[in-house]
Parts: C-alpha cells; sequence; structure tokens
C-alpha cells in the first residue's frame, strides 16, 4: 500500500491551463491553502482498527476469539499501541469493554459469552484507538455480531410483519411460538405490551392457534413512533408455569421506502449531460429494488433506471434550463411513488469522473457554455486527499466549459480518493469521491497439503504472501470453520480489505461490504462508484482548514496503560514535588515519581491485566496525613445511539442460526452431563435487584462489584470514586453521573439505593463497607421503572449482608475506620488476559473417540511471515463432515492489506 508522506504541488494539469484568478472575492493563494491543509494531515494522522472474528455468529457459552489491526499513515509519529473493544446489546446498552496492547499494530482477544451476563441478542462490537476518539465517532469500527441460545432459552420464536395499509401507521406482528425441542407451542396463553421509551402505548392478550401463532394489531400516532417501539410479548403454556418471554423491535412492522437522487458532482446543470446517483432504502435501512423512469414536468420521459442491486445504481440525464424532474418509481412489492430530483442550476462548476487507466485518475471540471461565456477565464483550485494525505493540488484557469485533470496513479493510494473543487477565496463547490487501485492487494495464497481429508485429520496448511512481487514481514490471522454448522454469505462479512479501504472512510451503514471486492461480481465498479456517490464522507471540513480552524486535541496515541492525578492538600492546594509511590501486587510491579508544579502525577508504561488491584500511596511525604489523592477520571467516547448499524440486525436469530443453535445444543447437553452426585454444601445464593420489587424492573447490570474487590476500603464515598465503571463523580455538584452522559453535557445524576431502598449521596458513608454483600452498576433504565420516580439516569445499588451483631469497636478500631485520602485503591481496566485457543490432536485410537463438535476448527490470530513470506501450519479437522472453509486476514508491514479464502471437504 502507497503512503505519500509529502505533497507534491502539480503545475502542470492536461487541458488546464494556470494563472492568476480573476475575481472579486478576496483570493488566497494555492500554496497557502496547501499549507493551512498539509497542517491538518501531519498534526493529525489517520487510524483505523478492523477486528477479524473467528466466525460470523456464536451461542450463548461459546468464546469468541478476534484479532485486532491497526492502519495508520506512516507519519511521523508514533501511533497508538491500544486499542479498545466495546461489547453493546441491541438497545446499546454497555455490557463491556475490552483493553487490548498492541504489538506493531496488531492484538489479539477474546470474549466468555457468559450466560449468567449474555442473553440472545443482536450485539455491536464498537472498536477504537484513544487517539481516534479526538474525532467523529462515525470513523470507529462498528460490526453486528448474532449471539443465539442453546442453553437456557426455553422460547423459539419467529416474527413476521403484514403492513397492508402503507399509508398509516398499522401493522400487524404475527409470532409463532416452540419450545426448546421445536415443539409447537398451540392453545397458549400470550400477553403483548408495545413500548415506545418509557411509556406501554398499548397491550392485550391472544392465544395461541394450531400453528402456535399469535396475531397482534400494532398502531400508533404516527410512523416515528412505531419504528422506536419494541413488541413484549411472554407466553404461559399451562396454568402453574413461568411465563415465557421475548422482545422484537418493530422498527420493521411498517413497509416503507425512500429514493434520494445524488448527481455527480453534487449539482443538476443546466446543459450538461452528467450521471445521477440514486439510493432506494426500505424502513429497515437496507437498500431495495427499484425500476424507474424519469419525468419532465410535461410528463414526458427522459431517462429510465434500474438498481445494480442494494438499491443504487445510476443514470445519465441532461437536465434543461428552468426544468423540473420527477422519478417514477416502481418496487419488487408492485407499489408506486414519485419523488422529486434536485432543482436545475445554471452558473456553476463541478468536478466529474472520467475513467480510470493502469496509470492515470482522469477527472473533469465541467460548466455550461453559457455560463462560461459570462465568466470566462474562471479559476479554481483543484484538491485531492486519500487516506489521510494531500496527494494532489492544482490551480485551474479554465480557457473552455470542459477542462481535463490527469492526476498520476503513482501519488495514490489504494482506496477512496476525495477530489474537491475549491474557488480561489477557499469556498468548496463541488466534490466527487472514487475508488482508486494504484496497486495490487496483498497475494495471499494458501494451500492445504490435501483436496480430501477424514474427520480427524491432521491438516498442514500453507501460507505465502507476495506484496507486488516483493516479500515482507507480516501479521496474520487464520480462521478454519465448519461451514455446513456455520453457514454465511461471504459478501455480508466486512473484511480487513473491505473495512481498510472502504468502510472506514464513509459515514454510516455500509451493506455488504465485501460485495465491493468480490471478483464474482462482475458490476462490482460499477456499484462502488454509485455507493460513492450516494455516501457521505466528512472527515473533515476544507472550509475550517482553510479559515485555520483545526480540531482540539484531547488525547495522544496512546502508548500503554496511565494513570495520573492530583495531589492536593486537604484544603485544596496543590502539592508541588510531592513523592507518589504506585504498587500492583498481583504483578510485583512498584513504581514511584512526583508531581510537577501544578500538582499533577503520572504513571507511565503500566502493564497489568484487567481486574488487578493498583494502590497509589502517598505517605512517603512530610505532613501525608493533611494530603488527598484526586485520581483523574477514566475518558470513554459517548455510545452513538442513533447509529445506522441496527440496520443489519438479524430479526429472527432462532430461524437464521439453525444449524448452529441445533450443533450448540448437543456440544452444550455433552459438556454438561454429569454423573450423579451427592450434594453435600449449599450454593450461596447472590443476592440482585430481583429480590428487591422496587427495582426489580432493572434489566441485567452492566457490571457487578463483589465484595473482595471492596477489600481495604475504609470510607465508602472514596472507593466508589474509582470503582464505579462508566460512572464520573462531580465535586462541585457533588453528585454522580453516567459518564457518556456526562461528557456529552447531562447533569441528571444517578440514583442509589441500599437494599432496594432509595438513599442520597451523604448516607452514603453511613454503610459499613465490611457489611456490603455487593454493588450493581445500571446504565441503563430500559422499561424506565426507577427513572420516571425518581427522575435519575442510572442506577447503583448496594446490597448488604447479614452480620451477627458484635461488641461495641475499641478507639483502634474506628481510627481503622476513618478516611486515608492519602492511598487510594483502584481496579482500573487493563490488559485483557492471555488465553490460548483449545487446539486438539488425535494421534492415538483413545484420543480420536472423543466426540468433537467444535465449530471453529483452528484459530490462530499471531501468524507471523517472515522476509520468506511464507508460514507452515498444522491442525486437526473435528468430527464434522462436509466443506470446512479457511479465512485469512492481515496485512505487511508496508500496510498492504489482504484477505484470502479456500475450502476442503471432510469425509467420515
Amino acid at each position: 500500500m502507497k503512503y505519500i508522506k509529502l505533497l507534491t504541488l502539480t503545475m502542470g494539469v492536461c487541458g488546464v491551463k494556470h494563472a492568476v484568478a480573476q475575481t472579486t472575492e478576496a483570493t488566497l493563494p494555492i500554496n497557502t491553502i496547501v499549507e493551512r491543509v498539509q497542517k491538518l494531515f501531519q498534526v493529525f494522522p489517520v487510524e483505523k482498527v478492523h477486528l477479524h472474528f473467528d466466525k460470523p455468529y456464536y451461542a450463548v457459552g461459546d468464546t469468541l476469539w478476534f484479532n485486532s489491526y491497526l492502519s495508520r499513515n506512516l507519519a511521523e509519529y508514533e501511533p497508538s499501541k491500544v486499542t479498545y473493544v466495546e461489547i453493546l446489546n441491541s438497545r446499546d446498552s454497555l455490557i463491556q469493554t475490552l483493553r487490548i496492547p498492541l504489538d506493531k499494530g496488531v492484538g489479539d482477544g477474546y470474549l466468555v459469552l457468559d450466560p449468567q451476563y449474555l442473553a440472545q441478542d443482536n450485539y455491536r462490537f464498537r472498536a477504537y484507538t484513544k487517539w481516534m476518539g479526538n474525532f467523529s465517532s462515525d470513523y470507529f469500527y462498528n460490526k453486528v455480531v448474532p449471539i443465539g441460545d442453546a442453553i437456557s432459552k426455553k422460547l423459539i420464536t419467529d416474527i413476521t410483519f403484514v403492513n397492508n395499509d402503507q399509508n398509516a401507521a398499522k401493522s400487524q406482528a404475527v409470532i409463532q411460538f416452540r419450545d426448546a425441542v421445536g415443539k409447537l407451542l398451540i392453545n397458549s396463553k400470550v400477553n403483548w405490551s408495545m413500548i415506545s421509551g418509557w411509556e406501554t402505548i398499548a397491550d392485550g392478550k391472544g392465544e395461541t392457534d394450531n400453528m402456535g401463532k399469535v396475531t397482534v394489531n400494532l398502531s400508533a400516532k404516527d410512523k416515528e413512533i412505531l419504528k422506536k417501539a419494541y413488541l413484549e410479548v411472554s407466553l404461559q403454556e399451562n396454568k402453574n408455569d413461568k411465563p415465557l418471554k421475548s422482545t422484537f423491535s418493530l422498527k420493521n412492522a411498517l413497509w416503507d421506502a425512500d429514493v434520494q437522487f445524488f448527481p455527480e458532482g453534487g449539482d443538476l446543470l443546466a446543459g450538461i449531460a452528467k450521471n445521477v446517483a440514486f439510493k432506494a432504502v426500505s424502513a429497515d435501512g437496507k437498500g431495495i429494488a427499484v425500476k424507474g423512469r424519469i419525468l419532465d414536468g410535461k410528463g414526458k420521459q427522459v431517462a429510465e433506471f434500474s438498481d445494480l442491486g442494494l438499491g443504487m445504481g445510476f443514470f445519465s440525464l441532461l437536465p434543461l434550463p428552468n426544468e423540473k424532474y420527477v422519478a417514477s418509481i416502481t418496487f419488487a412489492n408492485g407499489q408506486e411513488r414519485k419523488f422529486k430530483l434536485p432543482e436545475v442550476v445554471q452558473n456553476k462548476a463541478n468536478v466529474v469522473f472520467v475513467k480510470q487507466d493502469e496509470t492515470n485518475l482522469n477527472m473533469a471540471i465541467v460548466t455550461s457554455e453559457e455560463d462560461f461565456a459570462k465568466n470566462p477565464n474562471q479559476s479554481f483550485y483543484v484538491l485531492v486527499q486519500s487516506n489521510g494525505h494531500l496527494v494532489y493540488a492544482a490551480q485551474a484557469n479554465l480557457k473552455s466549459a470542459t477542462a481535463l485533470i490527469t492526476i498520476p496513479k503513482e501519488r495514490l493510494p489504494n482506496g477512496i480518493a476525495q477530489v474537491t473543487l475549491m474557488t480561489p477565496a477557499g469556498k468548496v463547490i463541488s466534490e466527487r469521491l472514487t475508488f482508486v487501485k494504484s496497486e495490487k492487494l496483498l497475494d495471499i495464497n494458501l494451500a492445504v497439503n490435501k483436496e480430501q481429508f477424514k474427520a480427524k485429520e491432521k491438516v498442514n496448511l500453507k501460507l505465502s504472501v507476495l506484496n507486488n512481487g516483493k516479500k515482507y514481514p507480516g501479521s496474520y490471522s487464520i480462521s478454519v470453520i465448519d461451514e455446513s454448522k456455520v453457514p454465511y454469505d461471504d459478501n455480508q462479512d466486512l473484511s480487513i480489505v473491505s473495512n481498510f479501504l472502504l468502510t472506514s472512510d464513509l459515514k454510516g451503514y455500509i451493506e455488504s461490504p465485501n460485495t465491493y471486492f468480490d471478483e464474482k461480481n462482475v458490476n462490482r465498479d460499477k456499484a462502488l462508484d454509485a455507493l460513492l456517490m450516494t455516501q457521505g464522507f466528512r472527515r473533515f471540513d476544507y472550509q475550517d482548514l482553510v479559515a485555520e480552524k483545526l480540531p482540539v486535541l484531547s488525547f495522544m496515541p496512546e502508548q500503554g496503560i496511565e494513570i495520573g492525578g492530583t495531589l492536593r492538600l486537604n484544603t485544596g492546594r496543590t502539592v508541588p514535588n510531592g513523592g507518589l509511590l504506585l504498587s500492583i501486587p498481583s504483578k510485583s510491579i512498584r513504581k514511584d515519581t512526583y508531581t510537577d508544579d501544578k500538582g499533577r502525577f503520572l504513571f507511565k508504561d503500566l502493564v497489568f491485566t484487567d481486574s488487578s488491584k493498583v494502590t497509589v500511596n502517598a505517605r512517603g511525604n512530610d505532613n501525608y496525613r493533611s494530603m488527598v489523592i484526586n485520581m483523574d477520571q477514566t475518558y470513554f467516547p459517548e455510545i452513538d445511539k442513533n447509529n445506522a448499524y441496527k440496520n443489519n440486525f438479524v430479526m429472527n436469530i432462532d430461524r437464521a442460526m439453525v444449524p448452529y443453535l441445533e450443533n450448540s445444543k448437543k456440544e452444550y447437553r455433552k459438556s454438561i452431563l454429569l454423573d450423579e452426585v451427592a450434594v453435600t454444601g449449599v450454593q450461596k445464593k447472590v443476592i440482585t435487584n430481583r429480590d428487591f420489587p422496587s427495582i426489580s424492573g432493572l434489566s441485567m447490570p452492566e457490571h457487578r462489584i463483589d465484595a473482595e474487590r471492596l477489600s481495604g476500603c475504609n470510607v465508602l464515598t472514596m472507593c466508589l470514586n474509582t470503582l464505579l465503571t462508566g460512572i464520573t463523580y462531580d465535586s462541585q455538584t457533588q453528585k454522580y453521573y453516567v459518564t457518556r452522559s456526562y461528557n456529552s453535557g447531562s447533569r441528571v445524576p444517578v440514583q442509589f439505593f441500599l437494599n432496594g431502598m432509595a438513599i442520597d449521596e451523604p448516607g452514603l458513608n453511613s454503610i459499613n463497607v465490611p457489611d456490603i454483600e455487593g454493588i450493581e452498576i445500571f446504565l441503563k433504565d430500559d422499561l424506565g421503572t426507577v427513572s420516571r420516580m425518581y427522575q435519575n439516569n442510572g442506577v447503583v445499588s448496594i446490597y448488604t449482608k447479614k452480620v451477627e451483631k458484635k461488641p461495641r469497636m475499641s478507639l483502634t478500631e474506628i481510627e481503622k475506620l476513618l478516611p486515608k485520602s492519602n492511598v487510594i485503591d483502584l481496579f482500573p481496566l487493563g490488559y485483557i488476559k492471555e488465553r490460548k485457543f483449545y487446539e486438539p490432536k488425535y494421534e492415538t485410537p483413545e484420543s480420536k473417540a472423543v466426540n468433537d463438535l467444535r465449530t471453529t476448527i483452528y484459530w490462530n490470530p499471531k501468524v507471523k511471515v517472515t522476509e520468506t513470506g511464507e508460514a507452515a501450519l498444522e491442525f486437526y479437522n473435528a468430527d464434522g463432515n462436509g466443506q470446512y472453509k479457511v479465512i485469512v486476514e492481515g496485512m505487511d508491514e508496508t500496510g498492504n492489506v489482504g484477505r484470502k479464502v479456500i475450502r476442503y471437504n471432510v469425509t467420515p
């Protein structure tokens, strides 16, 4: 992959002559424009993150494996060495955050899908570096991973929507119910509620028919309410049985469609024939097949079109002055609608794509003959940005209504090029995105030692990689899955190629990203061009750069774990040159440092795993009894709740993952069947919110703090400031807030509960810390059961254990309970603990006699290719027969990326 470190200012462009601009506007020399734009790219390099998963979906109880890759433009800076991976459920509640250390831009991780905390749902994995947090979260890595339940789910459902009235906010939901073994649940009582936000807007009862189905009539005041609502159903098969519940989003309950039109370069120019792109999406945000005709003001057809796939395409149109155009659209379901095209404009210029050959990218500036005659010798600036570099700039003085711009591809890296047309005053008037193929991606070759294998037979796999004929060291991850158990359309996936070269530079949801890189798709180049004419792209604003408005930096590229804060006297005055000691007993780490003249201290380059106890001690100072350590709050970016990634949710997970879930049932049945044993002890009951009616409506907590993590904590509030993950304490208001809401400006506080009873902040220190059984943190109240009553945002619920009465404490014991503000115990987010994928070896008859129902046959995130360009690997097949799918992704030290998929057969 090419990286252009320095800008080349082009002074000779084919078909364009250069001159001083003749304009009444205040002009800026192009060199000034270039210098100002270059400040962004030199000081604010672009980082991108990609995750390669071992498979596309999972079941509760599985271990999910992934590898993290960091792509960056090779600017003169030290790249980030830490990636954060967040797991969010379908309602955007944060489930967990993982901290992944990177070595040369690569780091691996995993997530145990614990059934105690995870249920069947669509989970979103969001990944970023702290450096990326300086900019828009639109460019974070995002991927939806469905997770089914084959362990504890007793109700299997399948929902479809029937929408007969396209113009009203009415629909019908038809839900079919089965039990855990697939038996239809007939003549069963069903209760349902339609909920929007905190409000139940409709409810009712029903009974399943002889096909296990019930029909629910849905209606709302308007379509937007229904799109944001969800349907909660509970079914009771027998009178004495506990009701079984399931929840469905109603986003897709109504059939609807929207079509937008995007003239190339931004405008319909009178008298200029140009391409007009279109994008048709249904209510679920996905592309929908369309056919249409363009009609002028008299109803005469002037063009016709159909999509290239995924609802996108383009057609040529010659707009006439003062004419108005309408598109008459026919959808696949027979519906017909009309949509207006943008207004025809005059006296403007646009930049358009001409062609791309082996050596050049050819663009053009176009304007009408009438506009050119009125404004001869118009001057423009042309700037081309690609992958965080300004790679081309030219000043053009038009000598005709059309001017050709030839950009050598040797200056362009693979990926999206943003071509911008600007006036000499620095005003952007037209842009065009185009995809550049300037060099070949990594040529990855995978080969197995046989065409046909037996179950449990050893496989020898050889990997070889060439980068445009040369060999470089690189890092790769390889997954082998049993495709008969994990069927999946590879075009739906988000690969390292489609992510780094496409989706990471575009705003919003990109459907089926691998489609644009699959050589089997003959129209992929046209489809990609249509995508780039319709999709948003705004990593930066040229207008701000010209005005020298640069982004505000809050974080530098993170080089490791850092813990910092401020040392003060109890009067509030800072302590300069104060000494502090940091210790991590589990890692035998001890470090000391001194505060600066503002009382600030920082411990750098720490290495410890998550849940490690960290102690910061100021007792080495004179007068330490009067000192207070104030720790810095940890930053995490706000959750983008209004995101488009929900378009990729799987509505009926039970149906979509049938082969996988059937195999999971067999796998877990085998693993949990035990011989009969005599119970000699009683399992300790864990106290949760379910034990207290006032807060039982809360869902699963995002975090739980058990009693052992409170050891060494004498005053509860001193510990809560560091223990409450996702919660921020504001010393001004002396209140606690959900961090993400607080960072976005909200000041609605958290509500505390003690054994189900609401308490205020001053009452926290009345709680005896050793009496605490556990603390649950709820960052979101989905049903609003608590929020409506207390007007709060987030809940912290504290539970105490029963303590036998003890004699009165002595004075010494009381002194031990006094605040020790000069010693702080922390449990910060550490690196993910190392864990290795299990690789069985079937070398003896005894080992082969064991059933092997694995779906992921082999996972290796640490495949290193040296200067030889090769690596040899081996593993054993499982019991599954049929096709096994091998996927390799990775990048070499030049930054070039690649992906390869092969298959081989396994027989009994």
